[in-house]
């Protein structure tokens, strides 16, 4: 991304998905895009929280390379989400309502952001899917159903999301989704940086929807002495 935003975004959220070596054909499709709105408002009212294992990949294309992290992320419906990334770089993410918090435990330093304007942004990426209505959907992007996929052994309907926001376009041209007709949240997603061939994905595996998710898990822990910091967003 060449914004100030999409570098920050990327910078403080690259922490999930991976290209799946599982994922089949796609074929014709059953589901219609009124289809899809509808099915995911449905899940949109159930949705209360989720839990899953993440990896991330982040494809340059200049130099042809791909770097991978992975980790778990935990998902509230009350605007917070903890994603801990264990490997190869241990960091934290936590976000709590209009604050964003980096944790970097090999430096001992903590970054918080405040939101501010960029939240309903922010919200676009970061929560894509997770409780996410089909009619906000509708709202900033142009839906297209590409077709059924057989992806971690699971059914999904693939989606194709252009940002109707000429800004946005101008960072991310264009975004896949898998999502799993069952549970009717992402089983990954794919984000097409516009103009360079770059991409980064989403990847979610051993979700659970709906666990009982503590307030403790959404603490701001960070060990005594930590250095904290409040860089511009």
């Amino acid at each position: 991304m060449r914004s100030v935003f999409s570098r920050t975004y990327i910078r403080l959220c690259v922490v999930v998905a991976c290209i799946s070596l599982a994922s089949g054909a796609q074929t014709a499709s059953r589901w219609t895009t009124e289809a899809v709105v509808k099915q995911l408002d449905r899940a949109a009212g159930e949705f209360r929280s989720l839990t899953a294992d993440l990896e991330h990949v982040k494809y340059t294309a200049v130099v042809k390379d791909a770097s991978t992290e992975s980790g778990q992320i935990a998902v509230r419906r009350d605007e917070k989400m903890r994603i801990e990334i264990k490997t190869p770089d241990p960091r934290t993410i936590l976000r709590t309502g209009e604050t964003l918090f980096l944790f970097n435990p090999k430096i001992n330093r903590v970054e918080e952001y405040d939101l501010g304007k960029n939240r309903a942004m922010v919200d676009q990426y970061v929560l894509l899917g997770f409780g996410t209505k089909g009619e906000n959907l509708k709202k900033h992007y142009l839906m297209t159903v590409l077709g059924e996929e057989n992806f971690d052994n699971r059914k999904t309907v693939v989606l194709e999301l252009t940002p109707k926001s000429d800004h946005v376009r101008s960072q991310i041209s264009k975004i896949q989704m898998w999502i799993d007709e069952s549970s009717w949240v992402p089983a990954q997603q794919k984000f097409f940086e516009a103009g360079s061939g770059d991409y980064f994905l989403f990847h979610y595996t051993n979700i659970v929807k709906n666990a009982q998710l503590p307030d403790s898990r959404f603490k701001q822990d960070w060990p005594k002495g930590a250095t904290r910091v409040k860089p511009r967003f």
